[in-house]
């Protein structure tokens, strides 16, 4: 198996200070929440923003500033900006970090429940993503949280309308109203993927560490983090998202696979 490389999601959008108060808001915090994550072994920081007072924001020079300090605090990590930002923004809102010329970002591949809210991504909002992130030479990682987005987003992959080969896909799975965080889940779409892809897996909430084990054996990638879940077990919250990274390693140890540094995780991804 390659090595295994980790992401860190270190705040999201929806999970506040009330949560867990370690759950970063300012770009200290955010800074030393990605420093945590990378000396614990993460190759990968998926970044949303927040305002100081915990508003999640796509503000475009919120997230430049944000990611000049975290490359500057973490030598050589990938950086991933999210375009999903949250429920309810505009599509414009949600492009804005495209326009710093991340080598990465996320691209959401379809509509769904969010708990009690929607999440849109109708087919002219992901073309949309999809021409922008062509245009600025942007790798996306294609976010899945139901069955049907993989087809969708393989789909428009083919017609040109998304960028192709080789595809990154991550897997979010057991968001509430989406598709439950089980191994059979998890197998059924490892095993839609093109030839030539790599893919990772993110359980949300108790989801978590099952996932994380299946990632690691399966010989995909895993996703931890406070936007995904804030307990190292039930009942003891983490105090950092480096507690969060140090388990994954922990038990790919145990399961046999090393750790990927950025380095080698770009050359995984294709971006080297």
């Amino acid at each position: 198996m390659e090595k295994l490389i980790i992401t860190a999601a270190i705040c999201g959008a929806e999970v506040t200070k009330k949560h867990n108060p370690a759950v970063p808001y300012t770009v200290e915090e955010m800074v030393r929440e990605a420093k945590s994550a990378f000396e614990a072994g993460a190759a990968v920081i998926h970044v949303h923003v927040r305002e100081d007072d915990g508003t999640p924001t796509q503000d475009r020079e919120r997230f430049r500033v944000v990611l000049d300090a975290i490359k500057e605090a973490c030598p050589g990590v990938i950086l991933i900006p999210s375009t999903g930002g949250a429920v309810g923004m505009t599509a414009e809102e949600r492009l804005q970090p495209t326009e710093l010329f991340p080598e990465m970002a996320t691209l959401d591949c379809g509509t769904c429940n969010f708990g009690d809210d929607v999440f849109t991504n109708d087919m002219p909002t992901m073309r949309a993503f999809g021409k922008r992130m062509m245009e600025n030479h942007i790798k996306p990682e294609y976010e899945c949280f139901e069955i049907g987005h993989l087809d969708t987003v393989v789909n428009m992959a083919n017609k040109g309308e998304v960028p192709g080969a080789p595809m990154q896909f991550n897997f979010v799975l057991g968001v509430s109203g989406c598709t439950p965080a089980t191994v059979g889940n998890l197998d059924y779409l490892v095993k839609q993927i093109p030839a030539g892809s790599t893919w990772t897996v993110t359980g949300v909430g108790r989801g978590a560490w099952p996932m994380v084990a299946a990632g690691i054996v399966m010989g995909g990638n895993v996703r931890v983090g406070f936007e995904d879940n804030i307990y190292l077990e039930k009942g003891h919250k983490a105090a950092s998202n480096g507690e969060l990274v140090e388990k994954v390693v922990r038990l790919a140890k145990e399961l046999g696979r090393e750790i990927a540094t950025p380095d080698e995780a770009r050359k995984i991804l294709s971006l080297a």
